[in-house]
């Protein structure tokens, strides 16, 4: 059976960190728009190209760019057979997107996996990571702020996915050990 996920949560859940442990346990690749943004930018792609012109003046990529970008790396080899997706749906237009690249390949996503954080831990854990880091972008209001633009944009996509039976929540807090401990458990009965 192949594995085809979303993996959801709030901005410093820990899901780069866990796409890249499940995926490797998986034998999918884990993909994220941001890497696939920066690929592109890379590799001097025309969609790279176009990013890179709308990143740099400060914009967000618009939906038909990013789903075009996702359009293109899962039709590539290693991901015709599974994959797990880490920033990707990121709303609901997003999700429909998906829908219809998968369709088009006569597939379907088989799970949604949603991260859970208390929002304070994360304000807490991502403005010691900005210290230690020395990230300036990372304060307390601009932590909020990603966790109340995750909150309006992002978590309805959780409802979407339960509506269709498909959502399964996993707390997200914890030693990184834990966190994948509980994924795999939930994903076994679901994946192979």
């Amino acid at each position: 059976m192949s594995s085809r996920l979303v993996l959801l949560g709030p901005p410093g859940a820990g899901k780069g960190t866990q796409a890249a442990r499940l995926a490797e346990r998986l034998g999918v690749p884990a993909i994220s728009t941001g890497d696939i943004f920066r690929s592109n930018i890379k590799n001097g792609t025309e969609l790279g190209r176009r990013v890179q012109d709308i990143t740099a003046s400060g914009a967000l990529v618009p939906d038909e760019l990013t789903n075009e970008l996702v359009r293109d790396r899962l039709a590539q080899a290693d991901a015709v057979d599974g994959f797990l997706l880490d920033g990707y749906p990121r709303n609901v237009a997003q999700v429909a997107a998906l829908d219809e690249i998968l369709a088009a390949a006569g597939t379907e996503i088989d799970l949604a996996v949603e991260l859970t954080v208390d929002p304070q831990v994360v304000v807490d854990r991502l403005t010691k990571r900005a210290q230690i880091e020395g990230r300036a972008d990372d304060t307390e209001d601009v932590v909020r702020h990603r966790l109340d633009v995750y909150a309006e944009q992002t978590a309805p996509i959780s409802r979407v996915y339960a509506a269709r039976g498909l959502l399964v929540q996993v707390d997200g807090l914890g030693e990184v050990d834990e966190v994948t401990a509980r994924l795999v458990a939930v994903l076994s009965p679901s994946v192979s």
